[in-house]
């Protein structure tokens, strides 16, 4: 008979999910059950398929700055950590750097932002116009006064494989995954007991991890609990230029517009106006965007896009936390064993190995071990004390 009671269910098996499974089954301190419930086992819906598949230590908070620093590390051990009978995962991990550009209204916080981040270890430098220039001269600078760029650290990856490699090293530790949704929670006073799945199937459990991504405010609501979360539709476009762009990092534009190097191309995105982002959850691609407002903005900032051709497109979700900008992790007061992760807002993917390495500490031990990640819990949310990201793309 299939198991119908585990010490852990994690609702959601995508990158922050499979994390989780990953670094509980491998805690020597757990030593416990986990069923992750994914209903899409194809994953081509997920956000983390769907992303920009990039990693930066640019932030202007402490905690996502250490997160995605681990998360680094993660990645370069990648391999070896999550090898399966000898077969060693390539997350194609490569460094190329993140170039956050200013205008002069915009140099203030960028060089706030610059010196958190090298107080923090962040391997990154602040460039003025002339040394942009200098560096990369197929860019346009004459509105800039400076920017900074990753010099090690920073990148993209294979998302896919990323997930992958988390899901298969978990299910190889023992985790059990289940095609299924989550349609109801069950609880007792202050203690989720039970999960109902969509085949009417119930599972006992001692702990449930919300990694629902743009599903986790419908998950929450059916423990009684508003969450902050909206889904957000991002497109991303994949186009090609004839000309080549040599030594191009993730470039983040003022505007808000972004591109990178991606094969024989690049892709490139920006976020709707925000009268023009309401809560969505199709995955029609915004193509009047691109040709009214990225397009313009790509051209206008290297010349050599005005000649560009879009290949092809695709359109996915932010989890996006309407209070800060910020992952709301952790147990909420009104439920000792419910714990969450949501809220990502674009960053996720990067942060799913620091958030699971913390979930699985919080269910194993009882609190963090590694990073210190309290003030990103429910309390700020709670009481109305955002921490407010800046460095949101």
């Amino acid at each position: 008979m299939p198991q119908t009671q585990f010490d852990v269910v994690i609702a959601g098996g995508a990158a922050v999910g499979s994390a989780a499974a990953y670094f509980l089954t491998a805690d020597p301190g757990f030593g416990g059950s986990v069923a992750v419930v994914e209903p899409d086992p194809t994953y081509q819906r997920c956000a983390t398929a769907l992303s920009a598949a990039s990693i930066r230590h640019q932030f202007s908070t402490e905690e996502n700055i250490r997160m995605s620093r681990f998360g680094t590390e993660f990645l370069r051990a990648f391999g070896d950590a999550l090898a399966v009978d000898g077969v060693r995962p390539d997350p194609a991990f490569h460094e190329g750097g993140y170039l956050f550009l200013a205008t002069p209204a915009g140099l203030p916080v960028l060089r706030d932002n610059h010196a958190l981040q090298r107080r923090e270890g962040a391997d990154v430098a602040l460039l003025d116009a002339a040394a942009l220039r200098a560096r990369f001269p197929w860019l346009r600078v004459d509105d800039l006064a400076g920017g900074t760029l990753g010099l090690s650290g920073e990148g993209w990856l294979d998302a896919y494989g990323m997930l992958q490699g988390l899901r298969r090293k978990a299910i190889a530790q023992g985790a059990t995954y289940l095609p299924r949704r989550v349609t109801g929670i069950e609880r007792a006073g202050a203690r989720v007991t039970a999960v109902r799945l969509d085949d009417g199937q119930a599972l006992a459990c001692g702990a449930l991890v919300n990694a629902a991504g743009v599903g986790a405010p419908a998950l929450a609501r059916l423990a009684g609990i508003e969450l902050p979360v909206q889904a957000r539709k991002r497109s991303v476009f994949y186009v090609q230029c004839p000309e080549r762009l040599p030594g191009c990092p993730m470039v983040i534009d003022p505007s808000g517009a972004y591109f990178r190097p991606e094969g024989q191309g690049f892709i490139a995105g920006i976020a709707p106006p925000p009268d023009q982002d309401p809560e969505c959850f199709d995955f029609d691609v915004q193509h009047a965007l691109f040709e009214d407002v990225l397009w313009p903005l790509l051209a206008r900032r290297v010349p050599a896009f005005e000649a560009l051709r879009c290949v092809r497109s695709w359109a996915g979700h932010y989890d996006m936390n309407l209070v800060d900008q910020n992952v709301i992790l952790g147990p909420h007061p009104d439920l000792d064993n419910l714990y969450f992760a949501n809220g990502f807002s674009g960053h996720g993917m990067q942060q799913a190995p620091a958030v699971g390495r913390a979930l699985a500490e919080l269910i194993a031990h009882g609190g963090y071990r590694t990073l210190d990640l309290g003030r990103l819990g429910w309390r700020r949310i709670l009481e109305g004390r955002p921490i407010v990201e800046k460095n949101v793309v």
